[in-house]
This record gives C-alpha cells, sequence and structure tokens, in this order.
C-alpha cells in the first residue's frame, strides 16, 4: 500500500490542524510548519457606545475580551467559521457573508467596533469609514526559525499549500534558515490567491498555482491536480 502523499502547510497552528483535517479527509498526509504564532493584545474596547460589531476571522472573535464582545448586541461577520465563533462566544450574526464585499451593502448604520488582527488588509475599514473603531485583538507574530522536525519535513513534502502572501514569504526565508531552500523550490506550491504566489515567484519557486476563486475547496482541487502531475499519477 503506497503511503499517503504529504502537504507542508504554513498556517498559524489552530488554522493549519484545521486545513489538515481537510487534507486527511482527501486521503493526504500534513506536515505542520507554522510560520507564525497568534498572540492575543489584551486590549481593551474603544472608548464610547458602538451599534454593531464586524469580525472578518474566527480568531479575533474567540480572542477578544468579554468586554469587547458586549459593546454591541449584533454582530456581522465573514464565514461561516467566523459565525461559529461568535455563536460559541453568545452572540447571534445578523449577517454572515461569503466576503467583505459581500457583507458591507448589508451593514446597518450607526458606529461599528471592528474586531481585527494587528495584520490585515484595509479593505473594510475603507468602507465601514469614520464612523467604525478598529480593535487589535491578535497579532500573528512571525516565527524565527522552525524546529528540525519541521525543517526535515517540509524538505520531505510533496507539495505546499499557501493561504496568504505574508505567511508564503515568512515560508520562504525559513526554508532558507532551516537549508532546505531547494527542495523549496522542486515542490508545487498551491497557493490561495494570485497574490500569495508572489513571494514564491520572486524566490524562483518553479510550480505556483492558484485557484479561480478563493474558495477552500477549490484549493484542494488544484492541489490534487498539481499533486498528481509532480509523482506522474
Amino acid at each position: 500500500m503506497l503511503s499517503p502523499l504529504t502537504v507542508a502547510i504554513f498556517r498559524a497552528r489552530d488554522d493549519a490542524l484545521r486545513s489538515a483535517e481537510a487534507l486527511t479527509q482527501r486521503g493526504l498526509a500534513v506536515a505542520l510548519a507554522p510560520v507564525v504564532e497568534i498572540v492575543p493584545t489584551g486590549a481593551p474596547p474603544p472608548v464610547g457606545s458602538f451599534d454593531f460589531i464586524v469580525a472578518t476571522s474566527a480568531k479575533a472573535v474567540a480572542l477578544a475580551s468579554p468586554e469587547a464582545l458586549a459593546a454591541a448586541r449584533a454582530i456581522y461577520v465573514v464565514g461561516e467559521t467566523t459565525a461559529a465563533a461568535a455563536r460559541r462566544a453568545g452572540l447571534a450574526p445578523q449577517a454572515v457573508a461569503a466576503d467583505i464585499a459581500a457583507l458591507t451593502p448589508r451593514l446597518p448604520p450607526g458606529r461599528a467596533l471592528y474586531l481585527a488582527g494587528a495584520d490585515r488588509k484595509p479593505d473594510l475599514e475603507a468602507a465601514l469609514g469614520a464612523s467604525a473603531a478598529t480593535l487589535i485583538v491578535y497579532a500573528a507574530r512571525a516565527r524565527p526559525a522552525w524546529d528540525e522536525t519541521e525543517a526535515r519535513a517540509v524538505a520531505a513534502a510533496s507539495a505546499a499549500l499557501h493561504y496568504s502572501e505574508r505567511s508564503a514569504a515568512l515560508a520562504v526565508a525559513l526554508a532558507q534558515t532551516a537549508g532546505v531552500a531547494a527542495a523549496f523550490r522542486r515542490m508545487p506550491h498551491v497557493c490561495l490567491s494570485r497574490a500569495a504566489s508572489a513571494p514564491l515567484a520572486r524566490f524562483g519557486v518553479r510550480r505556483a498555482l492558484w485557484p479561480a476563486a478563493p474558495q477552500q475547496a477549490a484549493l484542494l482541487d488544484v492541489l490534487e491536480s498539481a499533486l498528481a502531475d509532480h509523482v506522474g499519477l
């Protein structure tokens, strides 16, 4: 019986474990090599009252203080994972959208409290405008190095999976630090978006691919196709 092909994942550990579950369901093995550690900031909510809360990340909800979650009774979220985190925190999402563009037209008037990570795109804050306040709930702190087990697992992987441009750039840096750059370049890299592939192209990765839409199922379909081509299945 053939051993399952192994895919390297570089997300923060909790996120990586969710990805790993989806991969094992497809008969793939996983090499976890996180490039960041999630660190709560402990920041208090801004002064003033809020009409609703907005969150685009399950981590932002899970790591928010009780005071922040109590800032408003209504919450609007991006993604079912974020919605589930809100429900676990005792909040019932008023709207659950697939992305920020779909969420913003559904937001009510009033002052919003945006629960966010330190590293984020400016799209939602630009859409919310001056009526919103942002609370930085957590930071994704870059790790200085992989341990020896993680480095060996990355070097032996059949492919790599990337979810953001920042994590791809950090993976490149850690692969160089660990001395596994050559193996890292050779394997196929599957990215959630074209933007996420940019650091890989600069590093000389031979093959980087991404789905037509930034969705998990499409991402894993591209991954399976890349693996089949790579090992000649």
